[in-house]
């Protein structure tokens, strides 16, 4: 059945026949499905009084180690933002009593980022209608095709320097 996206490449075809649009078909595809798929996810975050963004920092946090601490500098690592970014987000996340920022016992100019007894609270709340959102939202493929797709994500990620080293 064809779909949006089938419907830009024909009209590309007819009108420039002399361009290849193919790559129009991936591209154009996961740009659509990152916007409903984002669409979803603010929804069920709205519903806790979350952002993407702050759930990225409560999650970080919370999966990071037993004591659910990071530098800020940790947690830039690990959600790929930029200081301002992360100065920003914790500093709403600690006006709401969700962590809080101390210096650190073993450098002196550093401080720890942890989550306090509500933000785990909230984000032990949270994680599961995520998983419940994401797995809706997946449920039009099978194991297999999400193994397939998962795997063929990180093929091309790696192909554009997304690593973790």
């Amino acid at each position: 059945m064809p779909d949006h996206v089938d419907q830009i490449l024909e009209q590309w075809a007819e009108q420039r026949p002399d361009v290849d649009a193919s790559p129009m078909a991936v591209v154009g595809r996961l740009k659509r499905l990152a916007q409903l798929t984002e669409n979803e996810l603010r929804r069920n975050f709205a519903r806790h009084d979350l952002d993407s963004a702050s759930f990225d920092v409560l999650a970080t946090l919370r999966r990071s180690n037993s004591e659910h601490r990071l530098t800020p500098a940790g947690l830039m690592r690990s959600s790929m933002v930029t200081s301002g970014a992360i100065t920003q987000r914790l500093d709403r996340l600690e006006a709401r009593g969700l962590v809080s920022r101390k210096p650190s016992e073993t450098d002196g100019r550093g401080v720890q980022v942890t989550l306090t007894a509500e933000g785990l609270r909230l984000i032990d709340a949270v994680l599961p209608t995520h998983l419940e959102t994401e797995e809706r939202l997946l449920a039009g493929l099978s194991k297999t095709e999400r193994t397939q797709l998962a795997d063929t994500l990180r093929t091309l990620l790696e192909s554009l320097g997304d690593r973790t080293d």
